[in-house]
């Protein structure tokens, strides 16, 4: 786990998707490990110390079209 401060007009997934390169199931777990930190409003205020999970972003998997058998 780690605690990082929020850049002035920051959101929550922005600051997920900074730190860690995702936001998947990332965010959800910063509000769990956050109590509070939703009241605060969309934007967090510059300065504000925000716990993050230790995740690995999960890697994105592609569709793929076959277009000949």
């Amino acid at each position: 786990m780690q605690t990082v401060r929020a850049r002035q007009g920051e959101t929550l997934d922005a600051l997920c998707h900074r730190v860690l390169g995702a936001t998947a199931a990332i965010t959800e777990q910063a509000l769990e490990l956050n109590p509070g930190l939703a009241e605060l409003g969309p934007r967090l205020p510059e300065g504000t110390a925000v716990r993050l999970p230790d995740a690995e972003p999960e890697p994105r998997q592609q569709r793929t079209v076959q277009l000949w058998t």
